[in-house]
């Protein structure tokens, strides 16, 4: 057997998300059935984590293994783009060690948020419009928290199945860029609707309806239900995943 990593990004717009589900199309459906026609064999994929409903990425990685080599992995993902829809690209293939695994060697995940602060008919699909004042800086304040704490419960996806909540936050910052307002969290691993329940909380912050205090309390409180909505998935995108 040899193994392959597939470097990949996706507009997530029409599927439930990388992972299979029983009657909702997926990321990965889609690229398994694609390659193991390719190949002439089943394929199953392993990705480097999953994504929401919804929810874009622009550089994605998984792992998959398949009997005897590749003749030629680069014309291999030309013609994997050829027959995959329009919303899926494959940027690269390559062979890797027989233990080289896809998600668990991935050190850090990085997720952008857009927010577009005044209507713009180019940034429907890709940007969350927001009016209203927001205070940055009390936000920024906020955002700076989150690297004191490892338990994320309280932004947390309600009933999954994960053993634990806790993550490292490395980064958590705004920015502005090309006239969106960007919210960028890097972190060792991402619970299910995290960040747009993080983005959500922040909102609450940067309008003046939660303290720094309070804030830190939603945190600690472990609760869902204390923290703020999600904000919509059609703006979050996994920017980058590191090896």
């Amino acid at each position: 057997m040899k193994r392959y990593f597939i470097h990949l990004a996706y507009n997530g717009t029409t599927y439930c998300g990388w992972q299979i589900q029983p009657h909702d199309p997926s990321v990965q459906e889609t690229l398994e059935r694609c390659l193991s026609l390719k190949l002439g064999q089943p394929v199953s994929l392993t990705g480097c984590g999953r994504t929401d409903t919804g929810v874009h990425a622009r550089n994605y990685y998984a792992h998959f293994d398949v009997e005897g080599p590749i003749a030629d992995p680069k014309d291999l993902a030309y013609r994997l783009n050829v027959f995959l829809p329009p919303d899926i690209v494959v940027y690269r293939i390559w062979e890797v060690a027989p233990e080289a695994h896809a998600r668990f060697d991935a050190k850090a995940r990085t997720y952008h948020y857009y927010i577009s602060r005044q209507k713009n008919p180019f940034h429907q699909a890709d940007a969350y419009y927001l009016y209203g004042d927001l205070d940055l800086e009390r936000m920024q304040q906020a955002s700076d928290l989150l690297t004191t704490y490892t338990d994320f419960t309280s932004f947390s996806k309600l009933h999954t199945q994960v053993k634990t909540n806790n993550c490292t936050v490395m980064e958590a910052r705004w920015f502005e860029q090309d006239g969106l307002l960007v919210f960028h969290i890097k972190a060792d691993r991402f619970l299910r609707n995290m960040v747009r329940a993080i983005v959500g909380t922040l909102l609450e912050v940067g309008k003046g309806r939660l303290s720094l205090d309070q804030f830190r309390a939603v945190v600690e409180r472990k609760d869902r239900c204390s923290a703020g909505e999600s904000v919509p998935a059609h703006a979050l995108f996994l920017e980058a995943v590191d090896y």
